[in-house]
């Protein structure tokens, strides 16, 4: 396994960029783009798409479901999410059989518990056990736990099985990297970072525009996007799922896979935007 790999609880190596869906399936305008894209993503070798459940209220999984016809179902490491309040009993047995009905396949490779909610730890355990054994699932694991969360889940009986936390990560966000990233990388425990080039809005446009990530981009040869990829899958165990509505788009995410950041482009990105030097709430949106 490379730098430039992930790999789930022993199975094959995936590239540390992967592919998003959320905000897919809202425009019927949009959906044979945003079916494009996916399929020229898995082209470029982009193999595992996230979506979930709420997503376009299983819009997103449609459209997913729809960009792997024609035998492209198997190139691909597919992961959705369950809604908390789904996330136990016959209800989760439910929402993953309406996921995978939408996305037109027998089973995923991983399935994600989307949030806490009422639902304890050790019913959604439980239940993802029994998604495995009906051969539904794969794997599990979860999305948007902090520390504490997932010290809770490892003392519960079949939780060290979970094999993946997906938080909001990215170059203006670096509050995991606190206690949660490295606990993870201790377990040998891959992080997906969504929104990793920041949600829209100020705070995207501060990063994208930043002197210093706009210098190393130019060193590069690159955009501003590809480095705040670059950056977000140098640290070790991190997979980037960034969105992508266009095969332009998902071409420009693939090859920020190329670009090795230097000591020095490390240090400068760290010296604009330091991580926290203490505990900070998880950030979620």
């Amino acid at each position: 396994m490379t730098d430039k790999n992930v790999c789930f609880a022993g199975e094959i190596a995936l590239p540390a960029i992967g592919q998003g869906t959320w905000y897919m399936g809202e425009n019927d305008r949009q959906r044979q783009k945003e079916v494009d894209a996916l399929r020229a993503g898995i082209e470029a070798g982009l193999t595992l798409i996230d979506t979930a459940e709420m997503y376009a209220d299983g819009g997103a999984e449609e459209v997913v479901g729809e960009a792997l016809r024609g035998g492209l179902r198997d190139k691909v490491y597919l992961v959705s999410k369950v809604y908390p309040w789904n996330a136990g009993g016959k209800k989760a047995i439910a929402a993953c059989e309406a996921s995978l009905r939408r996305l037109n396949t027998d089973y995923l490779d991983l399935y994600l518990l989307h949030w806490r909610g009422n639902y304890s730890l050790a019913e959604t355990v439980e239940v993802m056990e029994t998604l495995i054994q009906q051969g539904k699932i794969r794997r599990w694991g979860v999305s948007n736990l902090d520390y504490g969360d997932m010290q809770e889940l490892w003392r519960v009986q079949g939780g060290q099985a979970c094999v993946t936390d997906q938080v909001l990560y990215h170059l203006g966000s670096r509050g995991i990297e606190y206690d949660l990233l490295p606990w993870c990388q201790q377990q040998g425990m891959p992080v997906m970072a969504y929104c990793p080039l920041a949600q829209a809005g100020r705070l995207r446009d501060g990063l994208l525009n930043h002197s210093a990530v706009a210098d190393i981009a130019r060193a590069h040869n690159a955009t501003a996007a590809q480095i705040l990829l670059a950056w977000v899958i140098s640290h070790q165990g991190v997979m980037a799922i960034p969105k992508a509505a266009s095969v332009a788009h998902v071409e420009e995410n693939a090859a920020a896979l190329k670009i090795v950041l230097s000591a020095e482009d490390l240090a400068r990105l760290d010296d604009a935007f330091p991580a926290p030097g203490r505990k900070t709430p998880l950030d979620m949106v």
